[in-house]
């Protein structure tokens, strides 16, 4: 099986049905996760997967960079935290044979619908496995990086459309044709560009006026999105605007960050296992 490619840095840095979650575990976790960061919209709700993507976006052309090959299994990585921090899925506990955030097993705690389409194919695929699967091997799986064919099922397809037409359901994205000489593609420019503004600005002040210098004491979602933002090599995207002297600041204190062992860190985090683990499994090259 192929493994994660090592992603770019600079400066060496490098979702519907209409059904309700239907136990207590899982309403009690989907009102935190609305309830996690108090700073947020409150009138428009992103998944991480849809951030992500809007960070990547260029405004203007509504499409990725051509050379950005890292999004893809970003991305995957943002839908396997998204369904941990709701509650639907985890990391089988700590055995003396299964120390590493790699070799533990990713387990289905609650098939309840979460109300997007991404998280519940998820859902359904970690569902009809007949073995469970590590965070690795789920990212390559959801990605199609999989020399077996009996698993090319599990394969996520057209992510990036799918969740742009999301955001175009919220008012963030519009839908447009380019033509690019030999083809036509379509392209969703930004839209709403106070929203992402806004998420812009939530990360650049996590990393300089609201730094903590303590991923424990971070908003979960915040530490998830920054992990993600640089596993989709993204991360530029959103220091880009600093001036020099704070984007030195940003970078260095989001380096120190990342540079961060996932397996300590996971140790002594309450309900951020997931979110240290995806970033080990980016980090194995």
């Amino acid at each position: 099986m192929t493994t994660l490619t090592h992603r770019g840095r600079r400066a060496e840095l490098g979702r519907n049905s209409d059904k309700k979650p239907d136990s207590e575990d899982d309403v009690a976790a989907d009102r935190d996760l609305n309830d996690d960061n108090p700073d947020d919209s409150k009138d428009i709700r992103l998944t991480l997967m849809e951030e992500v993507l809007l960070l990547g976006l260029k405004d203007k052309e509504g499409y990725t960079s051509f050379w950005n090959d890292c999004i893809s299994s970003g991305l995957r990585g943002g839908i396997l935290i998204e369904l941990a921090l709701r509650g639907r899925i985890h990391l089988e506990p700590l055995s003396i044979r299964k120390k590493r955030l790699l070799d533990r097993k990713v387990l289905l705690k609650s098939d309840a619908p979460t109300g997007d389409v991404l998280l519940d194919e998820t859902l359904r695929h970690m569902k009809a496995t007949e073995s469970a699967e590590t965070v690795q091997t789920w990212i390559e799986l959801l990605t199609g990086e999989t020399w077996n064919p009996f698993k090319l099922q599990y394969q996520l397809r057209n992510v990036r459309e799918r969740i742009a037409k999301a955001l175009v359901e919220k008012g963030i994205l519009t839908t447009e044709k380019q033509n690019f000489l030999l083809f036509d593609m379509t392209t969703h420019p930004v839209s709403n560009a106070t929203e992402k503004q806004r998420l812009v600005k939530k990360l650049q002040e996590s990393m300089l006026e609201r730094w903590v210098n303590n991923p424990h004491r971070m908003d979960r979602r915040t530490l998830a999105l920054l992990v993600l933002a640089h596993s989709s090599d993204v991360l530029e995207n959103v220091f880009a605007s600093l001036a020099d002297d704070k984007y030195d600041v940003a970078m260095n204190r989001t380096k120190d960050l990342l540079d961060m062992d996932p397996e300590v860190e996971a140790a002594k985090a309450k309900g951020a296992e997931m979110i240290w683990a995806v970033l080990a499994a980016f980090n194995k090259s």
